[in-house]
This record gives structure tokens, sequence and C-alpha cells, in this order.
């Protein structure tokens, strides 16, 4: 494509600035207009760009007025349905942060609609174009099976992040919201089928909307033996020790992210969510003497890339995937494959069993 895709960048917040940052400096996107029900929202995205967009509060009419070859949609998860298959009826490809939907069903929809229209969508697995978190992937596929991997992500939320917390909960939790990340890292490193799930939770506050929870911990059984946990909690209640834990154990031994120290970093700091300043690996091996027979090993991370760089990342790939016709299903599958997995630790939760994948 000797032109530049014109793309239309939709929701003005934390994700949507730093989208929107990615486009305005590749060469390969031309920002044609960006969409916000707030004029504040709007008016800090253009000022963070230093630029002067064309701005809209209304989807439908920024679709109509712009006709862009793409759509950025990095809104709350209840629009992302209808979003995106109304950019797909439009002839656009789209970006579509996670999770890709509310529900299995509207993802399935969401996926046959690209399908359907035969446009690319990628979704905002941001881990995935992380090279530290690729490795980690690989270093844990090296431990041997069954694995047992841990992680979370809590965060000690107030003011602006707090909001943003409390409407992302108008729909769904925070396992669900954040948990599709690290389930798919976990189906990455076993390669194998999830078979069941269950969960538990706490409702830590009443400024949630009725029957909704701000904590909660989902456990995972795979196919192989192996086995996850994946906890997070959102508030200004929340703790902040031990806030990030991503460690996975194996037979052969055990790999840590151990890149945030506690009272280093902030459990709200966006940054925080993906970095991985170094990997520890630990070898099970015994000697002769029954001692360990290797130390462990500190693998380098430096140099990595920060939140911004890895946005630029992703559309990178949504860029290489619109222009080279790059195939997505397995992509597009695997996100309706992690959402089915947290909204069935969601089930498990409210109804205290066990859900059979």
């Amino acid at each position: 494509m000797s032109q530049p895709v014109k793309i239309l960048v939709v929701g003005c917040g934390h994700m949507g600035i730093s989208h929107a940052k990615a486009y305005h400096a590749m060469d390969g996107f031309e920002i044609v207009g960006v969409v916000s029900r707030g004029e504040a929202s709007r008016r800090k995205l253009l000022d963070t760009l230093g630029a002067d967009y064309p701005r809209f509060s209304d989807y439908e009419e920024a679709l109509a007025a712009t006709r862009p070859d793409a759509v950025s949609i990095n809104t709350y998860p209840d629009t992302h349905a209808d979003f995106t298959k109304k950019a797909f009826a439009a002839g656009c490809h789209a970006f579509l942060e996670k999770p890709i939907a509310e529900t299995v069903a509207e993802a399935r929809e969401i996926v046959d609609a690209a399908r359907a229209a035969n446009r690319k969508l990628v979704i905002g697995y941001i881990l995935r174009v992380h090279p530290t978190w690729a490795r980690f992937i690989e270093v844990a596929r090296d431990l041997g099976k069954p694995l047992v991997m841990r992680m979370n992500l809590n965060q000690q939320s107030s003011g602006d992040m707090w909001h943003t917390h409390r409407m992302l909960m108008n729909s769904m939790s925070p396992i669900v919201d954040c948990g599709v990340h690290y389930v798919d890292v976990m189906c990455q490193m076993t390669r194998s089928k999830p078979v069941r799930v269950s969960a538990i939770g706490a409702r830590l506050t009443d400024e949630l909307v009725e029957g909704m929870y701000n904590y909660g911990q989902l456990q995972v059984t795979f196919e192989d033996g192996s086995v996850g946990w994946y906890e997070a909690g959102w508030g200004p209640m929340m703790s902040e020790t031990a806030f990030f834990v991503k460690d996975v154990v194996g037979p052969r031994g055990c790999v840590s992210i151990a890149g945030v120290k506690e009272g280093e970093t902030e459990s709200d700091d966006i940054d925080s969510h993906s970095k991985a300043a170094a990997l520890k690996l630990h070898h099970a091996e015994l000697g002769p003497d029954g001692k360990f027979a290797r130390p462990d090993e500190i693998l380098d991370c430096a140099d990595e890339p920060d939140h911004d760089g890895l946005c630029a990342r992703e559309q990178e790939v949504f860029l290489n995937a619109i222009v080279n016709d790059t195939d997505l299903s397995d992509h597009m599958e695997d996100a309706v494959n992690s959402l089915r997995i947290v909204l069935a630790a969601d089930e498990a939760f409210r109804t205290g069993r066990m859900v059979d994948l």
C-alpha cells in the first residue's frame, strides 16, 4: 500500500493516547479523526500529540465523515462488539483493545464479521509484542511438564485511575478484564488445552454496580496437568505488597520476572504492568553432593520498550497485517479462547462451583 492507512482513533483515554502516539509517529498511518464522548479527553489526546486532528463525539458520524481505512477502538468493553462490527460494515480494518468483547458469543460474532468482510482484526494483547515476555514464555517451555504458573497484578488506584476502574467494572471484573492477558500467556507456555476453572473473589467497596466484585483470583487446570492462578484487585484499599508476581515452576526449575520491586513502582503505574527488567532462572538439578549443580542465572532484559514503545510495536503488527495480508486466524481464535476461560472463572466465582471447559 503506497498511501498511508487512514485511521480513526476511537477512545481518548490511556490506551487511546498511547496508540495515537504510534499512529502520529508512523509513516504508514494517517490519523483522520479522534472520537470521544468528552471534549476534555479529546483535547488531552491532541495536546499530547501537538496536533489538531478532526474531533468527533459520535462514532457513526465520524465513520461517515472521515471514511477511514482502519479504526482503532480503545473504549470500554461494552462498546467493543457494536463498534467493531460497524467498522467492518464500513469496510475498515480494526485494532481492538482487549478484551475482545463482554461475552464469548459477542467475541465469536466479531471474529465472524472480520472474516465475512475480509478485514483485519488485531486485538491489543500487548504482552505478545514484548521481547522479555516472549523470552519468559520460551524459558518456561524448557522447564518440563507439568508447569505451575503463578501470576498477579493488583492495582492500588485512586483519582482518575479509580474512576477508570469503576467504569470498567460496570461490565466486568478485574480477573476478566486483565485476566485475558495472563491466561493467554499460560496457554502459550503450556501449549495444552485448559479443562477446568475455579475462582474466588470479594466485593471490597460499595462503589460498584450491584453484583460486581473488585478482587478475584482464578485457577486453571490444563490437560497436561499444568496449573495456573491469576489474581487481580483494583481500588484504593488494595495492598502494594507483592502486587506483581510472575513466576513459573516446572520439574527442571523455575523462572520469574524480577523487574518490579516493592516501594520503587506504584501498582497503578501503567508502565509497571509489563515491566520486566530481568528474568531469574533457577535450575533444579542436584549434584553428587545433593546440592544444586548450577547457580541461578539472571537473564538481563535491559533496554526493553516502555509502554508507548510496546503500543508502537502493536501498531507495526497491525500495519503489517493490512499491507501484507497476514493470516490472523490463530490470533483471533486465541483472543476468543482466553476470554472464554476468564468468563468461566467469573461464572465459577458467582456460582461457587468449578466450571468444566
